[in-house]
């Protein structure tokens, strides 16, 4: 009888609540890093989202009522921010996709070499210590012990388990998690249309730090973003993410339960941005083209400035960086324009550009205001219809705003930040795993951190 009392509360209230996670002081041995792509603190604050384990988490650990991102608050700068601790303007990962001055060929930012600044993967390294990451963004090449990159070809036809496989460390890895936990990856079991992606990634996290138990993971789970992408902040398939993500994260915590290291290891669950619902979007290229100063071509033409979109916002770069007549009848036009688009958007200028630590190459920018999203293209109607949800939006409201959680080893508990930034999340995994870490523009927040009662 008292078997089956405690199996119903493992199967009601999960694994975690039954063994409640002591609060060791840290350093803590194993850390694991889990982005979840467009995680909003609702997630973990409101009932109605089905996540059991980020709620308990949060109710053991501590949280914040909310992360401010990067500007533009989008995927890849976002990423590397959490990993280095610094904004776009020292890491180097300005957008998704760089900007390209012969036209944008679908290349992203795939190759770890173009971070300028140190990573938490190689402080482990200096420190002689182990890392794995899985499907994080910008980590090709990375100094990383048991890496699967997200990364794909601009060929359709490679697919994207090959890509990765190529670039997977150890050569093998890949086949061994396939043999042992994960069956045959194929376009279909490891599709981001459907949710068992989240499980495949949840099972190579689990699977490596049961065997191999590495000082740190870098964990990127994709679902809560691609639908909310397709139906808005509230759709139904948005609701069915946040349940697979939590599944995913619950292989993770049970992987480290069987391996008994659960005591000795912190979970930090964040995100990138948040999201915006939409309905409309800005052509701000149509206006350039209309100047004269660029053409509707896959190459541009012969250009002299052009708006590099990301997300919701746009950039202004210039062929020439010191051609200031472009850029000053760029700034005559959107001054000119009418109120109706006038009120659309804000101009961001460069010294403010400096100031949130974005691109330094951009002239100026675009920021949106929510509800209406900026598009690359350079013909038809200045402004149209659009739906769904997006991000990328300038970080100085809400919606866009991130969530943070941590739990387990070396980490208080109850506990809030009401606002912390993304840049702050690094230097707390430092200090967890006692890493030497220089973070160019983040803070350690102490008081996070469980105290040593000794």
């Amino acid at each position: 009888m008292k078997q089956l009392l405690k199996f119903t509360i493992i199967f009601l209230f999960g694994l975690n609540s039954l063994n409640a996670q002591k609060q060791v002081p840290g350093p803590a041995k194993h850390v694991v890093l889990i982005s979840i792509d467009g995680f909003r603190p609702e997630f973990y604050k409101e009932a109605k989202w089905p996540a059991p384990n980020l709620k308990m988490m949060k109710k053991d650990g501590v949280y914040s009522d909310g992360v401010r991102g990067v500007f533009p608050s989008v995927t890849y700068p976002s990423h590397t921010t959490l990993i280095t601790g610094a904004k776009p303007a020292k890491h180097g990962i300005f957008y998704n996709s760089p900007f390209e001055p012969e036209g944008q060929t679908g290349r992203w930012y795939w190759e770890s070499a173009t971070i300028k600044t140190p990573t938490l993967w190689d402080a482990v390294r200096e420190k002689g210590g182990k890392s794995a990451s899985f499907i994080w963004p910008v980590s090709v090449g990375a100094p990383i012990d048991y890496n699967i990159p997200e990364v794909w070809t601009l060929d359709s036809d490679y697919g994207r388990i090959a890509p990765m496989r190529n670039h997977e460390n150890p050569e093998g890895l890949l086949a061994e998690m396939e043999e042992n936990v994960l069956g045959k990856m194929n376009e279909t079991n490891f599709n981001g249309d459907y949710l068992n992606r989240e499980d495949r990634i949840g099972e190579m996290a689990a699977y490596v730090l049961e065997n191999y138990q590495p000082d740190l993971i870098t964990v990127h789970l994709i679902a809560a973003d691609h639908f909310q992408h397709e139906q808005g902040r509230e759709g139904e398939k948005v609701h069915l993410a946040i349940s697979a993500i939590d599944r995913a994260i619950g292989k993770i915590i049970e992987a480290a339960d069987r391996a008994s290291i659960l005591e000795q290891t912190a979970f930090v669950v964040t995100g990138d941005h948040g999201f915006v619902n939409i309905h409309s979007a800005l052509k701000p290229n149509v206006w350039l083209k209309e100047l004269g100063v660029i053409e509707d071509k896959e190459d541009r033409g012969n250009w002299t400035a052009a708006f590099h979109t990301s997300g919701a916002s746009a950039f202004l770069h210039l062929k020439d960086a010191s051609d200031s007549i472009t850029l000053k009848k760029v700034e005559e036009k959107l001054n000119s324009l009418p109120l109706k688009y006038r009120k659309l958007f804000r101009v961001v200028d460069k010294s403010e550009l400096g100031v949130i630590g974005a691109d330094p190459h951009a002239s100026l920018a675009l920021a949106p205001i929510p509800g209406v999203s900026m598009s690359s293209k350079a013909s038809g109607e200045v402004l149209i219809s659009s739906s769904g949800g997006t991000h990328g939006y300038y970080p100085d409201f809400r919606e866009i705003e991130t969530g943070f959680i941590a739990w387990g080893a070396g980490v208080s508990s109850g506990k809030a930040v009401p606002k912390m930034g993304l840049e702050d999340v690094a230097p707390f995994i430092a200090h967890l795993l006692n890493l030497k870490f220089d973070a160019p523009d983040g803070v350690c927040y102490p008081g996070l951190l469980a105290e040593d009662k000794d």
